[in-house]
């Protein structure tokens, strides 16, 4: 029988934190749900303890292992072997309450619309205190361009989407680029579908210091087409002129960065006209960033 929910954990030797994120998974209230382990090429005892997971036999459990890519191509992995409703991306040094898949599933059976790509819960750093902030207004039906950027409503989310939506809309992957943005693709969703967002913390956050979200705009820079994709969907006219500009100097610092030409950037984009008054703050910020991020970018690997 089809299961609503998928959780996809992509892991790259964080064998060490596995066991708490199981433990939240073993004490969810609702059991209609697998684990998708997406193991990205680890070095560490991640293998030896996901087998120990699935001979338990606790919880539903697969373990994919793959040759190290990055987080997004082991997420399109996941996404690929999917067979589910939905899909909740949860990363493996982080871990989710006991009630988080009933209310997953409680909300979508009351939101479920063909035009809606999920569900946005809060994060929390911990279980009573949110990440950035908090929605306007609770079970809000609105676009993630429009909450997130057009009214600004910071700090990472709990996102949880359509299985079939997401297997539509797959993280691009470029040679050599081990890193990429979410926006890449929850932007680009964000144009056509519409969530229910809700004021609930369903998932705690552990931002280590070797993670990738506090690397912060040096790993864009030293993955410049992943960059590129992550800010392109963001020069629509459905994005107010106050997000629009900064991401249009942010196309065209990357899109250097990529040493793609500026008259290629220009007719690929979006928005060419736009784009082009531009250019001069682009130019700008790509010589800001080579200077500020030149001993990154002298790096050759991530």
């Amino acid at each position: 029988m089809r299961k609503l929910l998928t959780i996809i954990t992509p892991t790259f030797n964080r064998a060490e934190y596995l066991p708490r994120l199981h433990e939240s998974l073993k004490a969810q209230s609702h059991g209609d749900f697998e684990w998708l382990i997406v193991d990205d090429g680890s070095t560490d005892g991640t293998p030896a303890i996901c087998a120990r997971f699935i001979a338990e036999s606790a919880i539903s459990i697969r373990y994919i292992r793959k040759e190290n890519g990055g987080k997004h191509t082991a997420v399109n992995v996941g996404v690929e072997a999917a067979d589910s409703t939905l899909i909740f991306i949860v990363d493996s040094d982080d871990y989710v309450t006991d009630v988080a898949v009933s209310r997953i599933a409680s909300v979508w059976r009351e939101f479920a619309a063909p035009d809606r790509s999920g569900i946005s819960f809060l994060r929390g750093t911990s279980v009573n205190v949110p990440l950035g902030k908090t929605f306007p207004k609770d079970f809000e039906i609105s676009s993630y361009l429009e909450m997130r950027f057009n009214r600004a409503v910071s700090g990472d989310k709990a996102e949880v989407y359509r299985t079939d939506i997401l297997k539509q809309f797959r993280f691009p992957e470029f040679e050599g680029e081990r890193f990429l943005a979410e926006d890449a693709v929850w932007a680009r969703i964000g144009l056509r579908y519409t969530m229910v967002h809700v004021n609930e913390i369903i998932y705690v956050s552990n931002y280590l210091e070797a993670g990738l979200t506090r690397s912060g705009k040096s790993l864009m820079v030293r993955c410049p087409n992943g960059a590129i994709e992550s800010v392109k969907w963001f020069l629509s006219d459905q994005v107010r002129l106050k997000v629009r500009s900064p991401m249009a100097w942010r196309y065209v610092a990357y899109g250097f960065f990529a040493g793609k030409s500026l008259p290629d950037l220009i007719a690929s984009s979006k928005a060419p006209f736009f784009v082009a008054i531009q250019t001069p703050l682009g130019i700008a910020l790509y010589a800001y960033w080579k200077h500020k991020f030149r001993k990154e970018l002298a790096r050759t690997k991530i």
